[in-house]
């Protein structure tokens, strides 16, 4: 995932647990918090199949072994190349905002480290991945299959482009920032489903969009809250 809030705190030593049953705590207060986030804004709330998926992944098995202690705090951290997985508070809304439920299948751009992906693994039937940076989509994969989640595919490629070939999908969580939403994503994403995705310029205002596919073809928007992304790459 992609956020660029990363504060120098982080790089100071600290005493927070590193495994076992305090690990679980931390998760624990990490769920409370992001609730707590997430409902003081009366517009959103947060469905127990999201909070339940929040606190069952192990974020620390997702960020590099030196920032483990501080995979519990609901701040983004660094994943290297540049990227990051993204604050836990997002994760939760952006998966919460698609409405997924068991059988559905869902498209994500930008694996990242794969926490995103895990979360929503949790939930649907079939995650598909696509990452373009090629070292992280390899750590990606491996991360994910040995952590038992048989049910995400991650390939590399241009996310831009999605995945035609396992198309349509229910919904879309596309976790870098674009210009535009991308035609192709909107063709593969089924009439009825959603999209998440960050609209705006690199260290200009962004905004997190989501993006619904009525019955009929016809596509509308909304403008949820402001973000920072790291902008969508590849050709586009």
């Amino acid at each position: 995932m992609r956020h660029l809030i990363l504060g120098t705190f982080l790089y100071l030593c600290c005493a927070f647990p590193s495994h076992g049953e305090e690990f679980d705590a931390k998760r624990h207060k990490m769920v409370e918090e992001i609730l707590a986030d997430i409902t003081a804004n009366d517009r959103f709330t947060l469905d127990p199949t999201v909070q339940a998926a929040m606190g069952k992944v192990e974020r620390h098995r997702f960020v590099p072994g030196w920032l483990a202690a501080f995979a519990y705090l609901n701040r983004p951290l660094p994943i290297g190349h540049g990227q990051t997985i993204s604050q836990p508070t997002i994760v939760a809304l952006m998966t919460d905002l698609i409405k997924v439920k068991a059988g559905d299948k869902v498209l994500e751009i930008g694996t990242g480290s794969g926490y995103q992906a895990a979360v929503l693994a949790e939930i649907v039937e079939s995650v598909y991945s696509i990452e373009i940076i090629e070292p992280l989509e390899k750590e990606a994969a491996e991360r994910l299959k040995s952590l038992g989640y048989g049910n995400v595919k991650v390939k590399l490629s241009d996310g831009y482009y999605g995945w035609p070939e396992a198309a349509p999908f229910d919904a879309i969580v596309v976790t870098a920032a674009s210009s535009h939403v991308p035609p192709p994503l909107i063709k593969q994403l089924k009439p009825g489903g959603r999209m998440v995705i960050p609209l705006g310029a690199q260290f200009m205002t962004q905004y997190l969009m989501l993006v619904e596919k009525r019955m009929d073809g016809s596509v509308t928007s909304h403008q949820i809250a402001p973000v920072a992304f790291v902008p969508l790459t590849g050709k586009h």
